[in-house]
């Protein structure tokens, strides 16, 4: 039997509740930096062990970013673990970024700094607003701290400003045996989001369910990147 992917895509209603995790950043090795002028240079590519592991992950099509940014005169700064942020308590802090516009805002946390306000520049004059320049593939804009003054994202400089690199989807063979496409990657996408075992575990196995890798799943989103990609059409992210 043949399986409509058109028919199973839109007759599928997932309502998962999604849940979010820090992912290896997604910021280029070649431009990685911001600066203060009364902090210096902030790093955010390179957080954790190995290397990257829990550095700045940009996420435009969770909306959010998440991760740690090192400055080596006050420490880390924390842009959340996992949004969008509701930004209503200590609890619940981080930084959005708009799918739409780029708009970042919401709040970072730096150990020794205190709160740092990325809807803090477009407040200034003239409004300098922090936003994920798409088109670029990079950040723009500032960031104000109560207590370290504004953060510069719009340097011009090669590898003086934050650039962040696409995060791809995951592939069409998704049970990864070198079919494809075919009804079983179907059958076993479902399956595994759904909690069952994958049709080639244990070896390959199925990828993850995270498919559109943006962290946050299982999600609607998931489902509609995979057979989007499946189409012929480009990862969203």
């Amino acid at each position: 039997m043949q399986i409509s992917f058109s028919h199973v895509a839109s007759a599928v209603l997932v309502c998962f509740a999604p849940a979010a995790a820090i992912a290896q950043t997604n910021v280029d090795s070649a431009g990685k930096f911001s600066w203060s002028e009364n902090c210096g240079w902030m790093n955010w590519a390179d957080a954790g062990l190995p290397g990257g592991a829990q550095g700045a992950r940009i996420n435009r099509a969770a909306g959010f970013a998440s991760g740690f940014v090192w400055a080596e005169n006050i420490g880390w700064i924390n842009l959340g673990n996992g949004g969008p942020y509701t930004n209503t308590t200590g609890l619940n802090f981080g930084v959005n970024v708009n799918g739409s516009t780029g708009a970042m805002s919401g709040l970072a946390w730096g150990e020794n700094v205190g709160w740092i306000n990325f809807s803090g520049g477009a407040l200034a004059t003239p409004a300098q607003p922090a936003r994920f320049d798409f088109a670029a593939g990079r950040l723009r804009g500032y960031a104000w701290g109560e207590n370290i003054g504004w953060i510069n994202l719009d340097a011009i400089d090669a590898g003086k400003f934050v650039r962040v690199n696409p995060i791809p989807c995951g592939d069409i063979d998704f049970n990864n045996n070198t079919v494809f496409p075919e009804d079983q990657d179907v059958i076993d996408f479902f399956t595994v989001l759904a909690g069952g075992a994958c049709s080639t575990e244990p070896v390959p196995g199925c990828d993850s369910i995270d498919f559109n890798n943006n962290t946050v799943f299982p999600e609607d989103q998931d489902v509609i990147d995979f057979f989007n990609v499946l189409a012929g059409a480009d990862c969203p992210n």
